[in-house]
């Protein structure tokens, strides 16, 4: 009987070492691949037209009457706007700003040999959607010169500005893109290593940029998305 007890207690015991090594060895590998992760980018692309334009008109009027001054500026702004609403811009997409007005001789470290005191500008501005037709007009503001009207350079303060403002619809399909091509990468990377891409662990919501196609085309933006994923990996 102690032989029985004997060999039923060895058998025992190796059983549970057995058992012991096969946890402390799953125990290892968890541990060695815990840390096993790859991080990669994913980039997604489009170039697109702007669907907003904001094109600041400025003129100026220069004099030393000023009840002349505001009657000649009431007549350049009247026929400004007669120029865009007769080349399809509607009344609604114009506005017009409180003209800023200049006294010269308010200027004490001004020169004194000038030949008017007052100086105004005047800025129309036009907001449309209809990015195409403002810059066709834009193109043939030289025709108010006929009229009499001298449109200056708007300059850093007053450029024409075109956005991209549907963007939020098309952020789903460049976030789905942009992670397409993340795993992509991450699956080169899993097969040079022997391995296989297993869960995510994390991911960024992705970074969105809207640029100009370059300096000559303001109009053509560039949507960029750039998104970071971490995956884990296993054999």
């Amino acid at each position: 009987m102690n032989n029985k007890y004997s060999i039923l207690s060895a058998a025992l015991i190796a059983l549970g070492i057995v058992v012991l090594g096969l946890c402390i060895k799953g125990g290892i590998d968890n541990f060695a691949n815990k840390d096993r992760k790859v991080t990669v980018k994913g980039l997604a692309e489009k170039e697109v037209d702007a669907d907003k334009v904001t094109w600041p008109i400025v003129s100026k009027e220069l004099g030393d009457d000023l009840p002349d001054l505001y009657t000649r500026l009431g007549n350049t702004q009247a026929k400004i706007k007669r120029f865009l609403t007769s080349h399809g811009i509607k009344a609604s997409e114009i506005s017009v700003n409180a003209p800023i007005v200049i006294d010269l001789n308010a200027n004490q470290y001004g020169s004194n040999d000038r030949n008017y005191r007052y100086n105004i500008t005047s800025v129309i501005t036009v907001t449309s959607n209809k990015v195409k037709l403002v810059r066709s007009i834009i193109a043939r503001q030289a025709d108010l010169l006929k009229e009499g009207v001298a449109i200056v350079d708007g300059g850093y303060e007053n450029p024409v500005k075109y956005e991209y403002v549907s963007f939020q619809n098309m952020k789903p399909e460049m976030m789905e893109e942009a992670i397409a091509n993340a795993q992509k990468t991450a699956e080169k990377f899993a097969a040079n290593s022997k391995s296989k891409l297993n869960k995510i662990v994390s991911a960024d919501q992705g970074q969105f940029s809207i640029d100009d196609r370059d300096q000559t085309t303001p109009y053509i933006k560039k949507v960029r998305v750039v998104t970071t994923i971490v995956y884990s990996l296993k054999d």
